[in-house]
């Protein structure tokens, strides 16, 4: 059975945009965007509280299609690859934001959370849905997160761009 879907506008994005300001209690140091999904959430959170120290993470888990059956089980399990990420000396002794789009099994967001303590920063993980029926982590959740679901969220930059989706949605619209 397919997960239900649930398309987001931009106007739905600047709600829960406003839903996250009011709970952050302290000022944080930094902010650790994780690609691709937390890119926008973090840019829109970090103008809003005027955040300057920016920065990334982008991490790999095992990708399925790439894993025979067997190692396919334990998937879930595997260690993360870090492709990018920021200098511990950046992270050491500072507040830092931690931003995804969505807490699904919280892997991903889990492991950047878990290697800017190793830095020696304090983390708190930010994120707009957290999916409790998804993740791996027992009572672990996001610190902050503007909405619960157990839908499949597709956000409105995660919509086809290019000239192949131009034609499959019949042209540009003059409106």
């Amino acid at each position: 059975m397919l997960p239900r879907r649930e398309v987001l506008t931009w106007n739905d994005v600047d709600k829960l945009i406003d839903h996250l300001l009011p709970q952050f209690e302290i000022e944080f140091d930094a902010m650790i965007m994780i690609t691709h999904g937390g890119i926008i959430p973090g840019g829109l959170l970090a103008e809003a509280m005027q955040l300057k120290n920016i920065l990334t993470a982008s991490v790999d888990f095992p990708n399925e299609l790439e894993m025979d059956d067997k190692r396919k089980k334990g998937r879930l399990l595997a260690w993360p690859k870090f492709i990018q990420f920021p200098e511990d000396e950046v992270m050491s002794g500072q507040k830092v934001l931690v931003v995804d789009d969505v807490w699904g099994s919280g892997r991903t967001i889990t492991a950047v959370r878990n290697r800017v303590v190793s830095a020696g920063g304090v983390a708190y993980t930010c994120v707009l849905h957290f999916n409790p029926y998804r993740n791996l982590f027992g009572n672990l959740r996001p610190k902050y997160f503007a909405a619960i679901t157990d839908a499949y969220i597709m956000y409105p930059w995660e919509i086809s761009r290019g000239p192949d989706a131009v034609l499959l949605n019949g042209g540009i619209s003059e409106e």
